[in-house]
């Protein structure tokens, strides 16, 4: 029993990871360019990871998307901003492992608490997302406030920080609004299927 549960993790583990790599080199799938920025959907699959097989798990899929977005930054970059950013692995690894992280464990906190799948789904899609935007531009006006970054942005070196902000309630709104809705949908069925099956 416990090795059939081992290659069930394994197995899933494998499927999200594949999800992931698809969605950061299929254009337009994962990431969505609109000028200097890069609206993504990547987020919402590490969410769903850290929901459906915990943290942990959640952590190394998001470090999956973290390193994929590191190499891409320097071979193939998805936005203007990506090879003046990205290539630092703080920037492009450590919000996409705290995305699994965040989420995995709010949604337990939530659940043990509430008792309601829906309400920590919820949660975890607005803390995960959150996570990921807040880390991704805080990290970004901490150690790329030059006028390259800011060029990328079209805005000069002391409007940079209110571009950022921007930014996060523009193209950061519009991500939260997807993981809001996508990840109950699909957890939800998800965990029921699962409890089925134990």
């Amino acid at each position: 029993m416990i090795r059939h549960q081992r290659i069930r993790r394994n197995t899933t583990r494998a499927i999200f990871m594949a999800i992931i790599i698809l969605q950061d080199l299929v254009p337009f799938f994962g990431n969505i360019p609109l000028g200097p920025l890069s609206i993504t959907t990547l987020h919402v699959t590490v969410i769903l990871a850290a929901i459906i097989l915990g943290p942990g798990e959640g952590a190394i899929i998001g470090g999956t998307w973290g390193i994929l977005t590191w190499v891409r930054a320097f071979v193939a970059p998805s936005s203007p901003l990506a090879p003046l950013v990205f290539t630092n692995p703080l920037v492009a690894i450590l919000p996409r492992v705290m995305i699994g992280l965040v989420a995995g464990y709010l949604f337990r906190f939530v659940l043990h608490y509430s008792h309601s799948e829906r309400c920590a789904a919820i949660l975890a899609a607005i803390a995960g997302t959150l996570t990921n935007t807040g880390l991704v531009l805080g990290l970004i006006a901490l150690f790329y406030r030059t006028p390259a970054v800011a060029q990328a942005y079209g805005v000069d070196v002391n409007h940079l920080l209110p571009a950022l902000l921007a930014i996060m309630a523009t193209n950061g709104l519009a991500e939260l609004a997807l993981a809001v809705i996508v990840v109950p949908l699909v957890v939800i069925p998800v965990l029921e299927v699962r409890r089925r099956l134990v």
